[in-house]
């Protein structure tokens, strides 16, 4: 059987108790915020990593990416080549009035040419100005925070170990060529009848 009245009873004790407590007031427009460093603001573009494959935009499930190119021939490097031909980046914009921030199209990018940026403060007072071309999308790139340090006892990361068992096979080679060279002019040094005799 219930206590009539229980559940107001309950109510104004956690009114009571958030009465007491101290409040926390951010003064947002003087002191900015301090974000979390994976904080999904907007979405900032490195335009030099962008290879135009459009997976970004064919990826996006509300469509808010629109991607303008053109192919370009890039002349033989070396005589006799042949040419090639290249796509060239004209527009790039995303429309934030669409975008739902999920993060698809930085995830999907092979070539690491999207970021997430902490900016946030981008509103509009005309909706149609929400759609923000790629200059912008450029300055965005530079408030991308750095990415944070791996942990400490974590696995190195295959292409690394990769990159350096390479590394130490090419210097263990040459410490060996280097030896052998050593040891090669210190015979010489030590025999010099020999060789005259050869």
């Amino acid at each position: 059987m219930s206590v009539p009245f229980s559940g107001l009873a309950k109510g104004l004790a956690v009114t009571l108790r958030t009465m007491t407590r101290k409040t926390v007031t951010e003064q947002y427009p003087d002191v900015q915020p301090d974000l979390p460093p994976r904080t999904r603001g907007v979405i900032g573009l490195f335009e030099e990593n962008c290879t135009v494959c459009m997976l970004c935009a064919r990826e996006c499930p509300d469509w808010c990416i629109y991607i303008d190119s053109h192919k370009e021939t890039v002349p033989a490097a070396a005589p006799g080549g042949r040419e090639r031909s290249r796509n060239v980046l004209d527009r790039f914009a995303i429309d934030f009035s669409l975008c739902m921030y999920c993060g698809i199209c930085i995830e999907v990018c092979p070539f690491d040419a999207l970021f997430w940026s902490p900016e946030f403060e981008y509103a509009e007072t005309d909706i149609r100005e929400l759609t923000h071309e790629r200059d912008k999308l450029r300055e965005w790139m530079w408030t991308v925070p750095a990415p944070p340090a791996l942990d400490p006892h974590a696995e190195e990361p295959k292409e690394i170990a990769a990159a350096r068992k390479t590394a130490d096979k090419l210097a263990a080679a040459e410490q060996a060529r280097a030896a052998d060279e050593a040891q090669a002019a210190e015979q010489a040094e030590q025999n010099p009848d020999q060789e005259g005799e050869q």
